[in-house]
């Protein structure tokens, strides 16, 4: 027990010390300026080429998505997830250790030319959150924090980061296992993540881009705009365009929903209205009484 009492408070100094770090220290390999430049980047797109021109500038929970940003980029690693995280991680790899694993790696990749492993880590990491993505709406209880994700009802580069903090919960431990077996190293993570998130940013913009072909790639917002309608067939009542970064496993598994532009749809989900509205309550909600429908 002291183990791992000691484990939580080294990650939280050791955490709290490195956000400082990032906020006082620019650098090429800073996710603090990187998240930043990347926001500014989507939002002058935004400003500049509107795709909803009738859409406010700073739409409807612009600054509460603008906190999400950094509370779900900086702040939860702070306050939870760092320190549980290096909790379970040291009890999982106890636990191989004492039926005789003590390496969980399947092969190598780190000996690959840098593009090879930096391909194929982005590749299983997405395809590993697309089922995930897919399992937040398929379970009711998952469902219930995946909500607050959906209860944008005004897109926006911002709403990528509105999420509930135990979607960050679910998606890294179902993560860790598939990583660690191929060895994704912080190199590596580290430029799989700005890359997810500038296309996670794209994703969820006001902004019209024409991809071409590589739309059956790639997610973009007249793809994904389509999983936050706020009306879907009863046939595609779990949801449809379910990709993070690529859009590719939606063809691949005819889970892809495009009937048409659909630039000026209602967003949310049958209960939205009666959903809470701060911060606060949104990440209380899923752990008691339902409290939208």
């Amino acid at each position: 027990m002291e183990e791992y009492i000691n484990i939580i408070i080294e990650s939280y100094q050791g955490y709290a010390n490195y956000l400082w770090s990032e906020i006082k220290t620019p650098s090429w390999h800073n996710y603090f300026y990187w998240l930043i430049g990347v926001s500014g980047f989507f939002y002058g797109l935004e400003l500049i080429r509107p795709w909803r021109e009738n859409q406010p500038r700073f739409r409807k929970d612009f600054w509460l998505d603008f906190f999400y940003m950094f509370f779900n980029f900086f702040l939860f690693s702070l306050i939870i997830y760092n320190a549980a995280s290096n909790v379970v991680v040291n009890f999982f790899n106890g636990l191989l250790e004492s039926i005789g694993i003590t390496n969980l790696l399947a092969f190598e990749v780190m000996s690959w030319p840098m593009w090879s492993h930096l391909l194929i880590g982005f590749v299983v990491r997405d395809f590993v959150q697309w089922w995930t993505h897919r399992l937040l709406h398929r379970v009711d209880f998952l469902w219930e924090f995946h909500k607050v994700h959906h209860s944008v009802e005004q897109m926006g580069f911002a709403a990528h980061l509105r999420y509930h903090w135990m979607e960050n919960v679910v998606y890294r431990t179902i993560e860790y296992i598939p990583l660690a077996l191929i060895g994704i190293g912080l190199r590596d993570f580290f430029i799989i993540h700005i890359f997810t998130l500038a296309v996670g940013h794209f994703n969820h913009s006001n902004f019209k881009l024409n991809l071409g072909a590589l739309k059956y790639i790639f997610n973009n917002p007249q793809m994904h705009i389509w999983h936050h309608s706020y009306h879907l067939p009863k046939e595609r009542r779990y949801g449809v365009n379910f990709g993070l970064t690529l859009s590719l496993w939606d063809y691949l598994f005819k889970t892809n929903y495009i009937p048409h532009d659909g630039k000026d749809i209602k967003l949310g989900f049958p209960g939205v209205e009666k959903f809470p509205k701060n911060f606060a309550e949104q990440n209380l909600h899923g752990f008691g009484k339902k409290q939208s429908e």
